[in-house]
C-alpha cells in the first residue's frame, strides 16, 4: 500500500502505516484514540469496531505505542537492552504532514538517567519526544549537504514515499541512473532521521555512496547546496524513473495550435520519458516564447522545470567612491561617492559621475583603474559589468574636453629617488595636447597640471606669478638640455623635471629633449610620459595630495549602508521579463535561416506541488566571484502565483506555504549552511547536529538561499 495520509485514511490505515514505517511486529504496536471520534482498539485491528474503518473527516490525534523496535539502527539510537519505548503517531489529514511523538519509559533503569546522548537532536517536551528533529553531523565542510537533505527530509509526500515501500519502483535498467544506489542510500538516511529517540545521524554511508558516482563531491571541500540539491533530485529521479524504455518523440508542426493543446502535448511527451516521485512533486512547466529581431518570427515551446532560479533584481544598488581630477590644472583632486546598480554597467557609473560633477556639454569623463601608481586598465567599454570592479580597487575620473581631431591623450607618471632607487609615486595625471611638436609643450602641460599641488607661502601666495623668475629658470633649463650625454643627476641640477617616454607600466625609455622636434607617429592614441622629480621639486609640491587615492568602498570609513531589500515578487518579475539572448546563445531562425539574437520571454504555465525557489546570490565572472547580501522579503503562509501564470487556471492550485529554507551565511568558499524547517506548528533551525526552536520573526533573513514551498490545497 502507499504510505500517504489523506482524507480517506481510517484508523486501520493509520495502524498499517505505522507498522510499515517502523517494520515492527503487530503485537508490539498499540493505537489509542485521543480525538474522541473513534473507539479505542489494540493489536492488529481485530478488536477494532466497525465504525473505526470509516473515513475520517477531521484531524485525528492517535497515540502509537511501540515496544522494542528490534530493527532500529544502532548508529542512530544508543539504548540499553532493558529500555522500552512508547510514543504518539500523528497524521494531519489536511496537509499530509507526518509528525510522530514518542514517550520514553524506563523499566529496569533510573528515570533520571537520560536515554538520549549529549549529541541527540531530538526534542523532549515533558515526557514527549518529537520525531523528525534529528540533526546530521558535519563530516568536514558537509554543511551544504546537511542543509539540502534536511529540507528534502521534511518535504510532504516525499517522506511518506521513502518511509514506505519505495524499493519496488527502483529502476535498475536506467543508464542515466546509478542502479538504485542513490535512492537506497537516501531512503536509508531518511529512515534514520525519522527514527524515534535518535542521536544525530552520521551520514558517512550516504556520502561515500555519493562519492562513488559523483566525483565532484569527493573529499571535504565546500560546495553549493543548490547545486547539490539539483544533482540529488536528478539522481533520485533517474533511479526511480518508472519509465523502463525511453522512446524518442518529437513534437510535430505547432503553428496555429492553441497554447493549451500544445502545452498538454509537450507535457505528455515529457511524462513518456520521465515519470517518478520527483516528477510528481517537483516538476512544473514553462511557456517559452522567442521572437526574431529581423523577421519577427515567433516560436513557442513548453519546457519542464524542477526549480526556479531567480536573479536578484538589478535595481539593487551599490555605492562607489571615485577620485575626480581636472586636466587643465584648474581644480585640486576631489572625491565623489555615487550610487549605481550593483549589476549595472560602466555607462551607469559614468552617468552618475557626470551628474555629480555637473559635467558640461563640451566635456567628457575618462575613467580608469589605478594600481601601483600606473593606470591598470581603462573603463572605455560602456557595456562592461560593474561587478568587475571590486571594493578595494581605486578609480580615477579625468575631466577632459571633448576630443578634437589633432589632440593626443598624454598620461604622466611620476618618479622620485628613494634610498638610491627610482620608484613611482602618486596618481597619474592626464591631459589632451593638440599638435605636439616638441618636448617643451609636454613640459608646459605638465607644469600646468601641477598647479593645484604647489606648496603655498605663509601668506598664502606662491611663486608661480613671478614671470621674471619663471623665464630665467626656463632659459637655464633649455641651455643645459642641449647635451643629452649628461647624466640624470647633472640635468636635474639645472632642470625642474626630467621627461622620458615610457610604456603603460612606467618603464624608463628615451629621454625627451625639450628643444628638439618629436616624432610621435608610432605612439598611438595615448602618449605615456615618465617624469623624474628632483629633490627640490619634491619639497616644492605637496606630493601627499597627489597620492591621495581612496578605495571604491571602505567599510570602516564610509557610513553604514541600509540593508537592501526586494520582494520575492520582484525577483519573479525580473526572471520572467522579456530580454535578448546573449551573443553566445543565438537562436536559429527557421525563416531567416540564420542565427539571431532573439528576445526571449518566459511564463509559468504548470505549477508543481512542491515549488523550489533558488535565489541567485552568487555571481561569477572570469575575474570575480561575489555574493549578494540583499534581503528578500518572501511570504511564509501565502504565496499566490496566480498573476505569474500566462493562462487562466484553477486558483486553488496557485497558492503555496513555506516549509523549509536552505540558508547560507558568510562569503563564497568560507561560508556556512543551515536549514530552517516548519515542523508541526513551529519553526526549527537545523545547524548540522544541533536542532533548536526558532521564533517565526527570525525566519526571514538575508541568508535565505533556497526556499521550499508546498501547495495549499483547497484555498
Amino acid at each position: 500500500m502507499e504510505n500517504h495520509s489523506s482524507l480517506q485514511d481510517n484508523p486501520m490505515q493509520h495502524y498499517k502505516r505505522a507498522y510499515q514505517i517502523f517494520d515492527v511486529q503487530s503485537n508490539s504496536v498499540y493505537i489509542w484514540d485521543f480525538s474522541g471520534q473513534m473507539t479505542q482498539f489494540v493489536g492488529d485491528g481485530e478488536n477494532c469496531p466497525n465504525d473505526c474503518l470509516g473515513q475520517a473527516t477531521e484531524e485525528a490525534l492517535l497515540e502509537l505505542q511501540v515496544y522494542g523496535l528490534p530493527n532500529m539502527d544502532k548508529d542512530t539510537v544508543a539504548r540499553k537492552p532493558e529500555t522500552a519505548m512508547n510514543g504518539t503517531f500523528r497524521s494531519r489529514h489536511s496537509d499530509s504532514n507526518l509528525s510522530i511523538h514518542m514517550n520514553d519509559t524506563v523499566e529496569s533503569q533510573s528515570s533520571s538517567e537520560p536515554f538520549l546522548g549529549p549529541q541527540s537532536s531530538s526534542r523532549r517536551y515533558g515526557e514527549t519526544e518529537v520525531l523528525g528533529l534529528t540533526g546530521l553531523q558535519n563530516l568536514g565542510n558537509t554543511c551544504f549537504m546537511n542543509s539540502a537533505i534536511q529540507c528534502l527530509a521534511h518535504t510532504p509526500k516525499l517522506i511518506d514515499y521513502f518511509l514506505g515501500d519505495f524499493k519496488r519502483e527502483i529502476n535498475y535498467e536506467n543508464p542515466l541512473g546509478v542502479n538504485g544506489k542513490l535512492a537506497l542510500a537516501f531512503g536509508d538516511l531518511l529512515r534514520r532521521l525519522w527514527a524515534p529517540g535518535g542521536m544525530a545521524v552520521v551520514p558517512t554511508l550516504f556520502k561515500s555512496t555519493l562519492e562513488g558516482f559523483a566525483p565532484q563531491f569527493y573529499g571535504y571541500n565546500q560546495h553549493d547546496s543548490q547545486e547539490f540539491l539539483a544533482f540529488l533530485l536528478n539522481g533520485l529521479h533517474e533511479d526511480l524513473n518508472r519509465v523502463k524504455h525511453k522512446l524518442y518523440t518529437q513534437i510535430g508542426y505547432t503553428e496555429g495550435i492553441p497554447d493549451q493543446q500544445m502545452a498538454d502535448e509537450y507535457w505528455q511527451i515529457h511524462l513518456a520519458r520521465n515519470d517518478s516521485i520527483i516528477v510528481d512533486l517537483c516538476h512544473g512547466q514553462f511557456r517559452s516564447k522567442l521572437v526574431c529581431p529581423v523577421c519577427r518570427r515567433v516560436s513557442v515551446t513548453f519546457d519542464p522545470f524542477m526549480y526556479l532560479s531567480l536573479p536578484l533584481p538589478s535595481t539593487t544598488m551599490r555605492t562607489m567612491t571615485v577620485t575626480l581630477l581636472s586636466t587643465d590644472g584648474s581644480m585640486p583632486p576631489s572625491q565623489l561617492t555615487v550610487t549605481v546598480p550593483k549589476c549595472g554597467r560602466c555607462k551607469d557609473l559614468i552617468q552618475a559621475l557626470s551628474t555629480a560633477c555637473s559635467l558640461q556639454d563640451d566635456e567628457t569623463l575618462f575613467v580608469a583603474e589605478v594600481y601601483n601608481h600606473f593606470i591598470l586598465r581603462y573603463l572605455e567599454d560602456p557595456s562592461d559589468s560593474l561587478a568587475l570592479i571590486r571594493d578595494h580597487d581605486c578609480l580615477v575620473a579625468y575631466r577632459l574636453p571633448k576630443e578634437s581631431e589633432n589632440s593626443q591623450l598624454v598620461v604622466f607618471m611620476h618618479q622620485e629617488r628613494n634610498l638610491g632607487f627610482r620608484c613611482l609615486f602618486g596618481i597619474p595625471l592626464v591631459t589632451r595636447i593638440s599638435g605636439i611638436s616638441d618636448g617643451l609643450q609636454i613640459h608646459n602641460a605638465y607644469m600646468k597640471l601641477l598647479r593645484p599641488f604647489l606648496n603655498t607661502d605663509e601668506d598664502g601666495s606662491d611663486d608661480t606669478g613671478n614671470s621674471d623668475y619663471e623665464l630665467a629658470k626656463m632659459e637655464t633649463i633649455l641651455s643645459n638640455l642641449d647635451d643629452l650625454s649628461s647624466s640624470d643627476d647633472e640635468l636635474e641640477h639645472y632642470s625642474d623635471f626630467l621627461f622620458r617616454f615610457t610604456n603603460e607600466r612606467g618603464i624608463e625609455g628615451q629621454r625627451i629633449n625639450l628643444k628638439k622636434p618629436l616624432d610621435l607617429s608610432d605612439t598611438g592614441s595615448k602618449l605615456h610620459v615618465l617624469v623624474s622629480w628632483p629633490e627640490q621639486m619634491v619639497r616644492r609640491y605637496d606630493t601627499s595630495r597627489l597620492s591621495l587615492l581612496p578605495e571604491v568602498f571602505e567599510p570602516g570609513i564610509s557610513a553604514i549602508k541600509p540593508q537592501e531589500s526586494v520582494s520575492l515578487s520582484k525577483c519573479l518579475e525580473g526572471f520572467l521579463k522579456e530580454e535578448p539572448l546573449g551573443p553566445d546563445d543565438m537562436w536559429y531562425c527557421p525563416s531567416c535561416k540564420q542565427h539571431r539574437q532573439a528576445s526571449k520571454k518566459l511564463d509559468l504555465w504548470r505549477l508543481p506541488e512542491i515549488l523550489i525557489v533558488h535565489l541567485k546570490r552568487f555571481s561569477y565572472s572570469q575575474l570575480l566571484r561575489d555574493k549578494l547580501e540583499t534581503f528578500v522579503d518572501f511570504p511564509l503562509d501565502e504565496l499566490d502565483l496566480t498573476g505569474f501564470l500566462s493562462h487562466d487556471s484553477d486558483p486553488s492550485l496557485n497558492h503555496y506555504r513555506l516549509y523549509a529554507i536552505s540558508n547560507h551565511f558568510g562569503s563564497m568558499g568560507s561560508g556556512h549552511y543551515t536549514a530552517l524547517i516548519y515542523h508541526g506548528k513551529s519553526w526549527y533551525e537545523f545547524n548540522d547536529s544541533l536542532v533548536e526552536p526558532l521564533k517565526e520573526e527570525d525566519v526571514k533573513t538575508s541568508a535565505a538561499y533556497v526556499l521550499f514551498y508546498r501547495r495549499i490545497s483547497g484555498t
